[in-house]
């Protein structure tokens, strides 16, 4: 029986504008978007890679700083953190506040569980689903990034059920399917574009419950 239903954050519930998109207006026209498109997905794969590294206000912004000068330094020019910071944005999927709401609506508890730094509860309140989730454990919080099973085990404690008693939706096979498996926990793959996954909505969640 499924008591609780865990789900990862972008790509699953939220997505992200592309922070090129913002930037564009702080960077000088004589650096072309392709310029601009490339360092921005270097500075994204450093936060990524670095997010756990982000527990509290001083290291978040230890490692915001740090990502500002990652960017800095692929355009050979300055951009600060705030910058950067306000580059990110994010909004909710369209199917992300009718499945959580059904979801709910069955007594399910639910709990966004996601690579992240601290500023996870605060990402998914500005994108209006926080009120529809028990709550969120980030990989910062956890101390340890999916796959690690040790964010799940942190989720189970969260929602107060057995492994055996949940189920995890996200859209990385990496991620969320091997790290959810790994804490023993059944997962699906959502695949929005139809391809390889279990799922391509999360409206579909519910018919597999």
């Amino acid at each position: 029986m499924t008591r609780a239903v865990f789900l990862d954050a972008l790509g699953t519930l939220v997505e992200l504008e592309p922070p090129w998109v913002a930037l564009r207006e702080w960077i000088p026209a004589e650096v072309s978007d392709e310029r601009l498109v490339a360092a921005v997905r270097v500075e994204m794969g450093y936060y990524r890679e670095h997010a756990h590294e982000g527990r509290d206000a001083d290291s978040l912004a230890d490692l915001r700083e740090r990502s500002a000068r990652v960017l800095s330094r692929e355009l050979e020019l300055d951009v600060s953190a705030d910058q950067l910071v306000e580059s990110v944005r994010m909004t909710a999927y369209p199917d992300a506040v009718p499945a959580l709401t059904a979801l709910r609506g069955r007594g399910l508890r639910l709990a966004a569980v996601s690579n992240w730094d601290c500023s996870l509860g605060t990402v998914l309140e500005r994108a209006g689903l926080a009120e529809l989730l028990d709550g969120a454990v980030s990989s910062a919080e956890a101390g340890a990034p999916k796959p690690d099973p040790a964010i799940f085990v942190s989720a189970l404690e969260l929602v107060r059920c057995e492994p055996a008693e949940a189920l995890h939706v996200g859209d990385t096979r990496e991620e969320d399917v091997v790290g959810a498996r790994a804490a023993g926990i059944r997962a699906l793959r959502l695949d929005r574009d139809g391809g390889e996954g279990d799922i391509s909505s999360l409206s579909e969640i519910e018919e597999h419950l």
